[in-house]
């Protein structure tokens, strides 16, 4: 497996201008050489030029976070990534490889959760270069890389949490996207590794029922929501009954036997967990009569 080594280069300006002063030089001695007759001085004069024109080939710059891959007859010769004017060997190729932060949204994934639910899933993947030679000869082609293997990391992530938890400290995906968002970043990095790609991010960005079950779906909700609310009515309720009973009997306001405290505690509750609007009823009558 190759890893990243930096390559040393010669400054590109001090190249240049030896360069320059090569071809200025090798110019008027291949005119005079052509007007003498030609001869050795012709031959070393044109080599002189010929060589200062191939050596041309070898001035590049490097933009920063955009290094570039030296290849010598295809034998990895190491990555200029410092900024600014270089001078390698000629007959080297250079690839330039961005290593600046880029972002990644999958498409609208339809898998099923944990328990066989479909849903719809799709996520955003933030992510970068770290070893340019890993990127550029361990896979074929980087970019593509990172779209499928992330996309496979979502349909496993899917796969292993439910949508939403129906017990209660169960992580799901919908009720913990922190543990959700570190548990998908670290499958990604792993898939990543061998490319020489780092993820810095990487969260759900959709998340929802499939089509065909979301109305029902909505409907559980609903339902679980209205019980639980009713629980916390009840609850509330029964703590202002009992509130009520010891108050009247801390003040000695009235004296009331179970039977009336009963039917005390059934109005009361009736009053405060309806949910319209109760109409009071005047009884002239007797409990006994």
């Amino acid at each position: 497996m190759l890893r990243e080594r930096e390559l040393h280069t010669l400054p590109g300006g001090f190249v240049l201008v030896l360069l320059i002063l090569l071809t200025f030089a090798s110019i008027p001695a291949f005119i005079a050489a052509a007007r003498a007759g030609w001869g050795w001085p012709g031959w070393v004069s044109t080599l002189m030029l010929v060589g200062a024109v191939i050596c041309y080939r070898g001035l590049f710059i490097v933009n920063p976070n955009q290094p570039k891959v030296v290849q010598l007859f295809g034998s990895y010769m190491g990555t200029v990534k410092r900024a600014g004017f270089h001078w390698v060997n000629p007959l080297t190729a250079r690839k330039p490889v961005s290593t600046r932060v880029r972002n990644f949204e999958s498409a609208r994934l339809k898998v099923n959760d944990h328990v066989g639910n479909p849903i719809e899933i799709a996520a955003v993947v933030v992510w970068r270069v770290v070893d340019t030679a890993e990127a550029v000869f361990e896979v074929d082609d980087f970019k593509n890389f990172v779209q499928v293997q992330s996309e496979a990391a979502v349909r496993n992530l899917a796969t292993s949490y439910v949508y939403d938890a129906h017990v209660e400290g169960e992580v799901s995906l919908r009720s913990h996207p922190a543990e959700i968002s570190e548990r998908l970043k670290v499958e990604i990095q792993e898939r990543l590794a061998k490319a020489g790609v780092e993820v810095l991010e990487a969260r759900i960005s959709h998340l929802a029922y499939a089509p065909e079950i979301a109305g029902a779906m909505l409907r559980r909700q609903q339902a679980s929501a209205i019980v639980a609310a009713r629980q916390r009515f009840v609850e509330g309720a029964v703590g202002m009954v009992e509130m009520a009973l010891e108050e009247l009997s801390r003040k000695d306001v009235v004296h009331l036997d179970d039977e009336r405290k009963a039917a005390m505690v059934s109005n009361l509750l009736v009053v405060l967990c309806s949910d319209q609007h109760t109409q009071p009823v005047v009884n002239t009558g007797s409990l006994y009569t």
